[in-house]
């Protein structure tokens, strides 16, 4: 059975919603939504939702739910918000015995407001999961095939270390890296070498090549790493292994709940068939649908689709990928 290992973050995460206060008003001199709250006044609140996240975590229960050996490493805190992020990855089979707990900081904390539309607006307490040190994460140890990394908060020196570690271990690497990491654009681009596997949005991919359109960030991304994926929102996402390139869009127009997780749902989603050898258009199809079905309900880890979900047609395309 294939085994992946994810490292990054476990926060509690708190959702607020079904509030006037949180619709969304048009700031002309922003040229964009915002979300207002007057200063000393109290907002009322509906509903109130308690789950857990972190893009690592989230991973977790991806492959979990698809049959795969799911180990996490992170840092959480002494604490009740620890305690559910435990809780909720012991009961999805996770495994977690190499966890560190902070006796300094609290489990990260995200207090989300969600607005009508899906959108949301977050405070977050990074706490544990932002300090992290090299020997947090007993690479060594673990069996697994695979890594999978979201952000690791910038900290590269820990990032090139767990890189190192795991290529010792044999394992291949897919990585989706968060803002600390694409501001470190040429340090990231110089670990790249380790990495089988990335995952970025269309601005993200400009930080680290050249190009305008999706086709060509990817046809460019393949210079850096084996297997690139772009996403560009509504607008789908295309990707390449060298072989073949694949360019779909939406998998399905549903009603958005909220958005939160949805990027680690098609990342994960994507590994847990391409660890498995499942084809290019396969993969991004079930990463398509898994990351759909995320965005019906609140909580990142709510609407994970379990194994042997039926799935059905989207619009996608591949050809051979030519001209290179």
């Amino acid at each position: 059975m294939t085994k992946i290992l994810s490292i990054g973050a476990a926060v509690q995460d708190v959702f607020m919603s079904q509030s006037d206060e949180f619709r969304p008003v048009t700031d002309e001199t922003l040229h964009e939504q915002v979300l207002k709250l007057e200063m000393g006044a109290k907002a009322d609140v509906n509903k109130i939702v308690f789950s857990t996240g972190g893009g690592a975590t989230n991973a977790s229960v991806t492959f979990a739910r698809q049959g795969l050996e799911a180990e996490f490493i992170g840092a959480i805190g002494d604490d009740p918000a620890g305690q559910a992020v435990m809780a909720d990855l012991d009961r999805e089979g996770v495994d977690t015995s190499d966890v560190s707990v902070s006796t300094k900081y609290n489990t990260g904390y995200s207090v989300l407001l969600l607005a009508p539309n899906g959108e949301r607006t977050i405070l977050t307490y990074r706490g544990a999961s932002t300090h992290y040190k090299v020997d947090d994460f007993a690479i060594a140890e673990s069996d697994a095939d695979w890594l999978y990394l979201s952000s690791m908060s910038g900290r590269m020196d820990v990032l090139d270390q767990i890189f190192i570690e795991a290529k010792q271990q044999g394992m291949k690497i897919m990585i989706n890296p968060g803002k600390g990491e694409l501001k470190e654009a040429d340090k990231l681009k110089a670990l790249l070498d380790d990495v089988d596997v990335l995952l970025v949005n269309k601005d993200e991919m400009q930080t680290l090549v050249e190009g305008e359109d999706l086709e060509e960030l990817v046809r460019h991304g393949l210079d850096l790493v084996p297997t690139v994926i772009v996403s560009d929102g509504p607008n789908g996402v295309c990707a390449s292994d060298g072989e073949t390139i694949v360019r779909a869009g939406m998998y399905e127009d549903v009603e958005v709940i909220d958005r939160t997780g949805a990027g680690d749902a098609f990342g994960s989603g994507f590994l847990s068939q391409w660890s498995q050898g499942r084809s290019l258009r396969e993969s991004i199809v079930f990463a398509s649908a898994n990351s759909t079905s995320v965005v019906t309900a609140i909580g990142a880890k709510q609407a994970i689709l379990q194994k042997d979900t039926e799935l059905h047609d989207m619009p996608i395309d591949e050809q051979p990928l030519g001209g290179r």
